[in-house]
């Protein structure tokens, strides 16, 4: 295991020892990691290795099977949610519409986190909200009910509700579900754009060679309770990545950039797993 060395500032989230275990099986052992500003980290794994387990976990929703979390210097479990939510949000990988709220609305349950769960939004917030669609290229939905967006602007509509919730650390389980280029593209440059203004971001991929292009760290994800943390440029290489979802890679080379894109064996049939 490899564990990262940063220590240019002092982490916002750190973990000692975590493990992480569903139905007797462990999914995660000892992990060791020190979550720092700027930083942007893409958990990377196949199907069923725990990377959502692993979010509601660092998230506080999870307890974990032994091992503490911090939330800068304290204790997570020693912190009210109110004060959680001011520092740290979760994005879900599925999102309910238990009630009819439109557009606006919905981004507007963000600020609860900065007003109180009895505070009302003020017309600077309101401001915020629409320019906060903008950034997510739902301006003109405001009135629009959530329930009636497609998959993929749902998915939009949940990253302008964490953006306005405001944390300085955000948690995300596959943000780019349902996602076209284009969106996935913007989202991503959205969030460099947090990371460089001193926030940072652990997010769950499935695509290690948008990981390669954004991410600054990966935390890949055995299954077994082995891991691997630490710089993107050091991990995603072509050895890492087909221990990592046993199949084979090959090199693709656009203009100066070397990426890494999964081939499909030769012996692989339908229905039938790679051996």
């Amino acid at each position: 295991m490899h564990a990262d060395s940063t220590k240019n500032n002092p982490a916002l989230l750190s973990t000692t020892d975590l493990a992480i275990t569903v139905a007797g099986r462990r999914l995660v052992k000892a992990l060791n990691l020190a979550v720092h500003a700027g930083q942007f980290i893409a958990v990377l794994g196949p199907n069923g290795v725990g990377k959502t387990l692993t979010l509601l976990t660092l998230a506080g929703l999870r307890e974990p099977e032994q091992g503490d979390i911090h939330l800068g210097d304290t204790r997570l479990r020693q912190l009210s949610r109110p004060v959680v939510a001011r520092r740290l949000g979760l994005m879900l990988q599925h999102q309910t519409d238990p009630f009819p709220t439109s557009v606006l609305e919905t981004t507007l349950l963000g600020r609860h986190a900065r007003n109180g769960i009895w505070g009302w939004e003020t017309p600077a917030d309101r401001h915020l909200a629409r320019d906060t669609l903008a950034r997510v290229d739902l301006a003109g939905f405001e009135e629009r009910t959530a329930a009636t967006l497609s998959g993929g602007e749902r998915r939009r509509l949940a990253l302008a509700t964490l953006l306005m919730q405001d944390p300085e650390l955000l948690l995300l389980d596959e943000p780019l579900n349902h996602l076209d280029p284009q969106h996935r593209f913007a989202v991503l440059a959205c969030l460099t754009e947090l990371c460089a203004g001193g926030k940072a971001v652990i997010t769950s991929l499935h695509d290690p060679m948008l990981a390669a292009q954004y991410a600054s760290h990966v935390l890949l994800l055995h299954g077994d309770g082995s891991w691997f943390f630490g710089p993107s440029s050091q991990l995603l290489n072509q050895a890492h990545l087909e221990a990592l979802y046993d199949t084979p890679f090959v090199a693709v080379h656009h203009g100066t950039r070397q990426l890494l894109m999964p081939v499909a064996p030769d012996n692989l049939t339908p229905g039938r797993s790679a051996p």
